[in-house]
């Protein structure tokens, strides 16, 4: 269960945490919790392959092969300043010896971080003071999943191409219908995401906090804009520029697969993701697909599996594209089925 926060002090005895920038750490330290596990229960099993760091703050840990005890790591000691079995998949299991606290960070949040700190920091420093702005931007956009996946020396270019600006309560950021010209990410204060339907109702979808980001869909599928984007409080936005957001964000990270790769993926256990028009779905679609049309896709993200792989589809390849991305922002491992569905 959830106890309290950790603040960036005490995260300094960890490593690699020690590492970071005061002001990273400060930003981390907010979005780290103490957690409680009772004796005998497992932190992770050999073989998991969830992408976190675990570390031990009070009681003991055992780490196992099997059924066999390897060594016992206890809260406060040299080895507990580390990450348990850090490896994925794991090699090892852990489990608490005694009632334990715990915390735990998302292992691609933590290696992006360190890395821009030890690459780029100099420059985001620069913008940081040019703009007069106090809040850590870089913290909340490098919370965007889909940054963990793009290569290293991406990410320096990248944030120097982003600008970074205030906005006002009741700005429009982004107006249904318009022509798709940057990829967002919020980095201080809430949004309101609305849709204008046919009876000019206008139909409230989500409401974004920091780190959430917006806009892709228009710049992948090529298509104008089909939601509008307002602030709901004064904030800040950090914005890409179309052809940077493809070039530096997109080409990098997309994995795209032809029809019989696609098929063994399924095969194996993935499954279809028809991201078209459910008129267009009900004629013609894979064996077996599930159908989420693009415009519907981040209000049905709780009913898709994480662990498993998905092959977006459409019939191009363009609206797969654009869902293939927001499922990437999320930490799904999903593939775009090159050139569309075959006739």
């Amino acid at each position: 269960m959830l106890n309290a926060t950790l603040d960036s002090e005490r995260l300094k005895d960890f490593s690699p945490l020690s590492g970071l920038k005061p002001e990273h750490l400060t930003s981390l330290a907010s979005k780290v919790t103490i957690q409680k596990l009772e004796a005998g229960r497992y932190l992770f099993r050999q073989k998991d392959t969830g992408r976190h760091n675990v570390y031990l703050l009070t009681g003991s840990v055992e780490l196992r092969s099997g059924e066999q005890v390897l060594t016992t790591i206890k809260g406060g000691s040299d080895e507990a300043r580390h990450p348990l079995a850090p490896q994925i998949p794991r090699h090892l299991s852990a489990r608490a010896a005694t009632s334990i606290e715990y915390f735990q960070i998302d292992s691609d949040f933590l290696d992006i971080m360190l890395t821009w700190d030890q690459s780029g920091a100099f420059e985001v420093g620069e913008l940081q003071a040019q703009d007069n702005q106090e809040h850590d931007w870089m913290a909340a956009v490098l919370q965007v999943k889909a940054f963990h996946r793009i290569p290293p020396a991406n990410i320096q270019t990248l944030f120097m191409r982003m600008e970074h600006t205030s906005c006002m309560q009741g700005a429009v950021i982004i107006k249904q219908g318009d022509v798709g010209d940057f990829f967002y990410v919020l980095t201080q204060g809430r949004c309101l995401v609305t849709r204008e339907a046919p009876n000019k109702k206008v139909i409230p979808l989500a409401e974004l906090a920091v780190g959430a980001s917006f806009g892709e869909e228009a710049l992948l599928s090529d298509s104008r804009r089909n939601a509008s984007v307002t602030m709901l409080t004064d904030g800040a936005l950090a914005r890409l520029a179309r052809e940077d957001f493809k070039d530096l964000l997109i080409e990098p990270q997309q994995q795209r697969v032809g029809i019989e790769e696609a098929r063994q993926i399924v095969a194996a256990g993935g499954q279809w993701l028809d991201v078209r028009l459910p008129s267009e779905f009900e004629n013609q679609h894979p064996e077996g697909a599930v159908n989420v049309p693009l415009y519907f896709i981040r209000m049905k993200l709780d009913s898709l599996d994480p662990k498993r792989k998905y092959v977006v589809c459409c019939d191009t390849g363009r609206r797969s594209s654009a869902g293939a991305f927001i499922l990437s922002e999320r930490g799904f491992d999903a593939y775009i089925l090159k050139n569309g569905l075959p006739a």
